[in-house]
């Protein structure tokens, strides 16, 4: 039996489609309501259990976009295909953006969500493949200081750096998901006197609110249920070297406590102990959030972010770094083959100027993404252009950082891209009569009576080409007074 597939969509109708599809295919299929319950499957599955994820985008309580982001703070490398409707290209890149593997439009035709699925499990397997080569050769111990990067907006860094390796004191590493944070972590920690002792690392964002204190510092057999082994905690762990909180903004109120009496103190408290425990870990925190604000606003305590806060390195985005693009991709590419029986040898220069012309919302980590992606679908020797078509689709839909020139965008973009760009019959005026831009309510509003119009008031298409439940569209309809009838006969103002 193949993997799992974890199917999510407020649409039971959607649900049960596509399950039919996957189970055809012989996997076994999981299913979700809503963003947020799919989320919490995620969360509590364990390492390989769930191996691919099929998204609605357009859901209520958590939308598709939003459980994107989610899974990018947590850490989360399941590959996810997401569904749009016809005309919501911008969605669909957005989704790209964010870490999504593949797009497919609603209605899908079995056999196109088959080869999705097959390529989105080919490459979560190649990338776990990948991860767990580097594991097994230390490629911790290896990162140096002289490896943080060549550009000049990483010189800084790399100063900083240098500076903190000498010391002991706390770090606050601050950059964009993606940036390579860790990478800076793991470098200060092997240059400095903890050196081959433990690295332990703490995803804060993705640790369940109620088991914070036990991962943290521990908690003994049977202190509460489901403690059926004694378990150490993560500060106990790292006694003695270096212990590594990624986005530790993330970590609720009262963890924030204990956090702190662990920093001043320096001893963990176990959960069900009689008594403490002495520590003796370097501390190195990171975060993709703007903790001053989170702290004004009440929701990271001063004391905590001053101790954490006492030498801040910020790491640029990729975007800053773009002489490190194509460098980057072809290490991503020697991993890809190291870790599988892949034939493509190199990339082509054409393939590099339109790496280098994208912006990377998702830096590092997306760039490795791509090329394990382009590594998996790819049929030539070397990667080209061609071979980056959701990249080449969306800076042909957006302003580069600089011309293409001699990097063509690919000459077959996806299909689906093709039909969404090729049916646009529609336009929405983005500013009113005043040249002042309209609320999203009422664009929303527009695109929906337009809509009804469209599809003479079927809702069931109307709700399935907007890329939503029935039970959504009924319950906009209700919220906007709109009567489907009406709408249909475009008496209802916009």
């Amino acid at each position: 039996m193949a993997g799992s597939i974890l199917i999510i969509d407020d649409d039971p109708v959607q649900r049960r489609l596509v399950e039919a599809v996957v189970t055809r295919f012989g996997h076994r299929a999981l299913t979700a309501e809503n963003g947020r319950i799919g989320l919490d499957r995620l969360l509590a599955a364990r390492t390989g259990e769930i191996e691919a994820v099929v998204l609605d985008l357009a859901m209520p309580e958590m939308t598709g976009i939003e459980m994107l982001e989610a899974m990018g703070r947590a850490g989360i490398p399941t590959p996810v295909i997401v569904q749009t409707a016809q005309g919501t290209i911008d969605t669909a890149v957005s989704a790209m953006r964010l870490g999504a593997f593949d797009f497919v439009v609603k209605p899908v035709a079995p056999d196109r969500l088959k080869a999705a699925l097959e390529a989105a499990l080919k490459f979560g397997a190649l990338a776990g493949r990948a991860k767990a080569r580097r594991a097994a050769r230390g490629a911790e111990a290896r990162i140096g200081l002289d490896d943080l990067g060549a550009s000049p907006a990483m010189a800084r860094t790399a100063a900083l750096a240098r500076k903190a390796a000498a010391t002991d004191m706390p770090i606050l590493i601050e950059g964009e998901t993606g940036v390579g944070k860790e990478i800076v972590a793991r470098a200060i920690r092997a240059a400095g006197s903890r050196a081959g002792k433990p690295f332990v690392t703490v995803n804060c964002g993705a640790i369940p609110e109620n088991l914070v204190e036990s991962i943290l510092f521990g908690h003994e057999k049977g202190a509460f249920t489901g403690a059926t082994e004694k378990h150490l905690g993560k500060f106990l762990e790292a006694d003695g070297g270096t212990l590594f909180l990624d986005e530790v903004g993330e970590l609720p109120s009262e963890a924030q406590v204990k956090l702190l009496r662990a920093i001043q103190e320096g001893e963990v408290d176990p959960v069900g102990a009689r008594h403490t425990i002495r520590v003796d870990v370097r501390l190195i925190s990171a975060t993709n959030r703007d903790l001053a604000k989170r702290m004004a606003d009440g929701l990271f305590r001063e004391d905590l972010y001053y101790r954490l806060n006492v030498l801040a390195i910020p790491v640029p985005p990729l975007r800053e770094r773009v002489s490190e693009i194509r460098p980057l991709a072809e290490l991503f590419l020697d991993q890809a083959r190291s870790a599988a029986p892949i034939s493509v040898s190199g990339l082509s220069d054409d393939a590099a100027k339109l790496l280098a012309a994208y912006d990377w919302p998702g830096n590092i980590r997306q760039l490795q993404n791509v090329i394990f992606r382009a590594a998996v679908l790819a049929e030539g020797e070397r990667l080209e252009a061609h071979d980056f078509r959701q990249i080449g689709a969306e800076i042909g839909t957006l302003r580069p950082r600089e011309p293409l020139a001699a990097a063509p965008i690919a000459a077959e973009p996806l299909h689906e891209i093709q039909n969404i760009e090729n049916t646009h019959e529609m336009t929405l005026a983005l500013l009113d009569s005043r040249g002042e831009m309209r609320s999203l309510a009422e664009l929303e509003r527009q695109t929906i009576q337009a809509a009804i119009d469209h599809y003479d008031g079927r809702l069931s298409e109307v709700a399935r080409r907007l890329g939503i439940g029935r039970s959504t569209l009924y319950r906009k309809l209700k919220e906007m007074g709109i009567d489907a009838d009406e709408g249909r006969l475009g008496r209802l103002a916009s």
